[in-house]
């Protein structure tokens, strides 16, 4: 650890994070002490990883929220890839890099990794950067990193919304050790409604839970020209919203 006892922080602008839904970068400091900073705002109530995998019981997750965190995430990403000054993927999507404020809102973070390209450029050719169990397989193969690698590694957090699960477990048989293999798998195989959260079966109801698990085994998809856009996953989610907002769920799991 060190201690900063004279710090100036110069307020920046950062167009990529001041809109939708990422965390605000606020400012830089570090010129007296020779190391850098970058101040972001305070955001309190950790990760959606805590909330999904720590089993917060004082605030669980209800289906509801989960499918709004879906919509602010994909909506952010919607607007790195395709509404930013400069198109920006962030090659790190998992569910430790989503964060939850005040009132519960998501904020992308962790932008390390980031890269911006040129408006004509479809990929970059780069080392491997992500996490594994998120990390687009297609991407191991070509080392080309597109948007739709960015769509790869929200399909994964989409699965853990929808499930609880983790990402590895050893529990699974090594076939579906991996979140993504068993979500895709237990979609194909019937079983989708065995492996959901608890609070995803008993408060969504079926049609709805479908079409939100088929966009998200689509942003699995091994070929990435397969899968959705990012702005084309937020209009679904927002459809899907919109459709069954304020609906009975009367169908029974």
């Amino acid at each position: 650890m060190f201690k900063i006892q004279n710090c100036s922080i110069r307020r920046i602008t950062n167009t990529a994070t001041d809109q939708f839904n990422e965390s605000r970068l606020l400012g830089e400091g570090g010129q007296e002490t020779k190391v850098p900073l970058l101040i972001y705002e305070f955001i309190p109530n950790g990760t959606l990883s805590q909330y999904l995998h720590e089993e917060i019981e004082e605030f669980p997750l209800t289906w509801d929220m989960r499918l709004r965190i879906a919509i602010e995430v994909a909506g952010a990403l919607s607007y790195l890839h395709s509404a930013a000054s400069f198109p920006t993927y962030h090659q790190d999507i998992k569910s430790t890099s989503i964060l939850l404020d005040d009132k519960y809102i998501a904020k992308v973070a962790d932008f390390g990794t980031s890269r911006t390209v040129a408006i004509d450029q479809t990929h970059l050719m780069t080392l491997v950067y992500g996490t594994f169990g998120y990390l687009d397989l297609e991407y191991f193969q070509t080392s080309q990193f597109t948007e739709k690698s960015d769509v790869y590694s929200f399909g994964v957090v989409f699965a853990e919304l929808l499930t609880g699960e983790k990402l590895v477990s050893l529990v699974r048989t090594q076939e579906r050790r991996s979140l993504a293999t068993y979500f895709i798998l237990s979609m194909e195989e019937g079983f989708l409604f065995d492996i959901l959260d608890a609070r995803v079966k008993n408060e969504g109801g079926i049609q709805e839970i479908m079409v939100v698990a088929n966009l998200a085994k689509r942003c699995l998809e091994l070929n990435g020209k397969r899968r959705p856009t990012m702005r084309e996953v937020t209009k679904e989610l927002e459809g899907v919203r919109k459709t069954f907002n304020g609906q009975e769920n009367c169908e029974t799991i």
